[in-house]
């Protein structure tokens, strides 16, 4: 650890570290092997799932924007001289390398003489990885800039998180590639296929910068409850917007063409995550230590995503289960693959550990 950054461990973010990843390995195991016919949220179990599912990918983005500016600030030098500059360039890169490898359109490296449009198209669209990767850049662009401007960098923060989200709803009716290359202008609407364009996705990311920099300002802040209340507060208010929104665009009879660009989504989703993190923090207040495990899990979330993808969606190189069992298994049966597919994960993570292979985070 270098001498300028914190000796101290922020409790409750490896809390949501873990949460985030072990939720997205419950979710896509599901996702893959549930039956169709219990895909209905007319079962209670299934629509509880379902909505949780919906959160799953703010609480990572959200989490992966905290833990990534926290470390950062928290080394108190001027950004040419930050080491993680170069580190979060690196991360970055990475992150888009294995995102693109992971859909990567034939098992032969240099012949693509086979590979169809729409496989172009799925190599093309940005996933996760992608957009966890942009986003970090992003971050650094925002912190360069803040620090040639002398802004704060939380004020910079939360107006490039509003902006993103300002601007999701509008830039979904641009033909992004009637004028840039298919492979850019996935990353700015979903009609390419994007599942994680940077509209509104990043915003979520950003959206995290901010505590990562509130957290880094003031380094014991979370130490009290009054931490986690206000975060409370934060969420219920972000709530209570969403559904004001949603009176409004229901009696304006507003259309957005992409949902996942709603105003009154990104509120509700926005105040569900705070209001998840007031609560990990508050629990994070009731222990002194957490177990090494949980840890371990939060610092090997890369790894983790990966494999799990690897063995449920398979790649260029291998089958993967859904080839075998998609959409095939009971509930009880989805449940016991979940927990399986849960326990691999972590024995993979424990046998890394105890053989002090040296694993890269997902964003530090």
């Amino acid at each position: 650890m270098h001498s300028s950054e914190p000796k101290h461990r922020v409790i409750f973010i490896d809390l949501m570290r873990a949460i985030a990843v072990i939720q997205m390995v419950q979710g896509h195991t599901i996702h893959v092997l549930l039956a169709n016919e219990l895909r209905t949220t007319e079962l209670p179990v299934y629509a509880v799932w379902h909505f949780l599912r919906g959160m799953t990918a703010p609480i990572f983005l959200f989490t992966a924007g905290i833990t990534f500016t926290y470390l950062f600030k928290s080394v108190k030098k001027p950004f040419k001289e930050n080491y993680r500059v170069k580190k979060g360039i690196r991360r970055a890169l990475l992150l888009l390398f294995i995102g693109y490898m992971l859909r990567y359109p034939t098992p032969s490296i240099f012949d693509f003489s086979y590979v169809t449009e729409q496989g172009w198209q799925i190599f093309f669209a940005i996933d996760v990885l992608h957009l966890i990767g942009i986003s970090l850049l992003i971050l650094l662009l925002v912190l360069f800039l803040s620090e040639k401007i002398k802004l704060n960098s939380i004020y910079s923060f939360i107006t490039s998180a509003i902006a993103i989200f300002l601007l999701s709803p509008f830039t979904e009716n641009i033909l992004w590639d009637s004028f840039l290359p298919a492979p850019l202008a996935a990353y700015f609407y979903s009609k390419t296929g994007s599942q994680f364009p940077i509209f509104p996705w990043a915003g979520y990311v950003v959206s995290g910068a901010v505590l990562g920099s509130y957290l880094a300002q003031k380094p014991f802040v979370f130490k009290s409850s009054r931490f986690s209340i206000l975060l409370a507060i934060f969420g219920a208010a972000f709530i209570l917007t969403s559904m004001i929104n949603d009176i409004v665009v229901q009696n304006f009879q507003i259309t957005i063409v992409n949902p996942q660009a709603a105003p009154g989504l990104i509120f509700f989703r926005l105040g569900f995550v705070l209001l998840l993190t007031s609560l990990v923090s508050y629990i994070a207040l009731k222990v002194n230590k957490i177990p090494q495990l949980i840890i371990l899990v939060g610092r090997n979330t890369l790894l983790i995503y990966v494999v799990h993808l690897i063995i449920l969606y398979g790649s260029a190189w291998n089958p993967g289960i859904i080839q075998f069992w998609g959409a095939g298994f009971t509930g009880w049966q989805s449940l016991f693959a979940v927990l399986v597919m849960i326990a691999l994960m972590t024995l993979m993570v424990i046998v890394i550990h105890k053989l002090k292979i040296k694993n890269k985070e997902l964003v530090t």
